[in-house]
């Protein structure tokens, strides 16, 4: 259970997809803000300040994992959970976007039971934020 507001940005090109992530975790008590895209993401990062990322890997402008070490490199950034979404089933997927820095990996189609669950747990190993 949430002990605070957890805002969660969630950057999916898929409108679809960003309005059935953002009714989950709206309904489990986290502050969903949308991105489109990586830049747009980029602007609401540094202008909101999110306590947790979840990113689709496959961005039309810039792909997840590219973004994800632009964000590492930043030391305001370095600590921040980011967690990859992908429908992508390539071998080695998984080890590619964690070795980028992501800090799980969450497979489509998304349970939407576990998934407040999986990000809960990022927010209170991260930072202490639960």
């Amino acid at each position: 259970m949430l002990k605070r507001s957890v805002t969660v940005l969630y950057i999916e090109d898929n409108v679809d997809n960003r309005l059935l992530v953002k009714r989950i975790l709206e309904a489990a008590g986290y502050v969903v803000l949308e991105a489109g895209g990586a830049s747009e993401g980029l602007k609401l990062i540094y202008e909101q300040k999110p306590d947790l990322i979840l990113l689709d890997i496959n961005l039309p402008e810039v792909d997840g994992i590219t973004f994800t070490k632009f964000l590492r490199n930043d030391p305001k950034y370095e600590r921040m959970p980011i967690l990859a979404i992908t429908a992508d089933l390539f071998r080695g997927n998984e080890e590619r976007t964690l070795s980028a820095g992501c800090n799980g990996y969450i497979q489509k189609p998304i349970d939407v039971d576990l998934l407040p669950l999986f990000i809960e747990r990022f927010i209170d190993c991260e930072g202490g934020l639960g």
